[in-house]
């Protein structure tokens, strides 16, 4: 396998079916080995709060009960991934809506509660992902649309962050031997030294200058696991790591790519 590359959208291009649409068809376009992770907390949301039941997030992490576990359930591997996968199909790009349970693809641990209790959340790690699966899948020619629940060994369902899917897919298929790249799609142009200006985007992070950052309180709760899960990619041997807007994603197969560069 010569690259695959791991892209993960999620904020509002997800939840504005316009912008979803055109990401889509753009992606639908790039003629690379991708396998693409979505989120979908607004309209899980949503629905949680018409059952009456109120969403909870610690850290930009969910706080899954078990009604909470049915409703992502369903919501991301239901609805929001066939929703993609079909879209994507339409465009003539094949894809194949699985979640981290379909082979395996991730294998998951319940969360041990420390200071927090996360409920059905999941861990899972780079050594747990079912690369032959999803490099045979690229290599047939479909685009895996991948939704974040996975299983443990005794078949309990878990919700999984995205991003950390994202990364660990990126990791598993580095430790592997393949060549992978990590974008991160949505609505903003980058990480933001001012989360009230969205022209302030950060061109580089390293190991040097996220420290300093992150003591002064510049990343957002919501960005603070993208950050953390992108640097641990690196030391798996993923090549690049891009967090920017959506409507760039062509830039980031590219020396010139817009955007946060990260690097280790």
């Amino acid at each position: 396998m010569e690259e695959i590359n791991i892209v993960k959208i999620g904020g509002k291009v997800i939840d504005d079916e316009n912008a979803r649409n055109e990401f889509l068809n753009v992606l639908s376009q790039i003629n690379k080995n991708i396998v693409l992770v979505h989120g979908g907390g607004k309209v899980a949301n949503q629905v949680l709060s018409s059952m009456g039941i109120e969403p909870k997030m610690v850290g930009g992490r969910r706080i899954t009960d078990s009604q909470t576990l049915k409703v992502v359930t369903m919501v991301y591997a239901g609805l929001i991934n066939k929703t993609i996968a079909a879209k994507l199909n339409s465009f003539n790009r094949l894809s194949v809506g699985i979640s981290g349970v379909e082979a395996q693809l991730l294998k998951a641990v319940k969360r041990p509660v420390k200071d927090i209790d996360y409920g059905f959340a999941g861990d899972i790690t780079p050594e747990g992902v079912n690369t032959a699966f999803l490099v045979n899948l690229v290599e047939k020619g479909y685009m895996p649309v991948v939704a974040t629940i996975a299983a443990d060994n005794n078949a309990q369902l878990l919700n999984i962050n995205a991003d950390t899917v994202a990364s660990t897919l990126a990791a598993g298929l580095a430790l592997s031997g393949v060549k992978t790249n990590l974008f991160f799609c949505f609505e903003k142009k980058g990480v933001l030294m001012d989360s009230n200006d969205d022209n302030s985007v950060i061109k580089h992070l390293n190991s040097v200058n996220y420290p300093e950052l992150s003591k002064k309180g510049i990343f957002s709760e919501g960005m603070i696991p993208k950050l953390e899960n992108a640097f641990k990619t690196l030391n798996f041997g993923v090549e690049k790591v891009v967090i920017g807007n959506s409507g760039d994603i062509k830039s980031f197969f590219t020396e010139n790519c817009l955007g946060t560069l990260i690097t280790k």
